[in-house]
């Protein structure tokens, strides 16, 4: 599977679970706390995956650079807005909103990723390079899989 691909699918299963997470209520106490694991779980992962790999690999194209470095700021709000959801209490009336401020930070990251910065990988890296990158990714979320999965 090609870089761009597997960002795809990991967008697309990221977007449902926010959109599931969005929809419970403070009494959906262990329905919460479950559904933000496997969400914060499956952004760490896509996040290192981008960060040790997707990302260098475009930013040494200078055209690519800014939207890089944007994606890096990106992904730092997003963690401290899921260190602050982790820190609240899911029956905490706060705690909603916070996940709402999360959702629409990362709806605007993958937007942005599928748009400008999907459009200048495949203008920067051949169908061969994305297939190796996708390799890559694909072997380091496996291995951030097995490692969360033994913790």
């Amino acid at each position: 599977m090609d870089a761009i691909s597997l960002l795809k699918d990991d967008h697309d299963r990221v977007k449902k679970m926010l959109a599931d997470g969005e929809e419970t209520t403070e009494r959906a106490e262990v329905g919460r706390t479950e559904l933000f694991a496997k969400l914060k779980e499956e952004m760490l992962i896509h996040e290192r995956i981008e960060e040790e790999i997707f990302y260098p690999a475009l930013k040494s194209h200078p055209r690519a650079e800014d939207i890089v470095l944007e994606g890096y700021e990106e992904h730092h709000v997003v963690d401290e807005i899921m260190g602050e959801l982790e820190a609240t209490d899911v029956t905490d009336e706060t705690w909603g909103a916070k996940f709402k401020v999360m959702k629409e930070n990362i709806e605007h990251h993958i937007t942005e990723e599928e748009g400008e910065m999907f459009k200048q990988a495949r203008s920067v890296f051949s169908a061969d390079e994305l297939d190796s990158l996708g390799a890559r990714m694909n072997e380091l979320k496996q291995l951030g899989k097995q490692v969360g999965a033994a913790e």
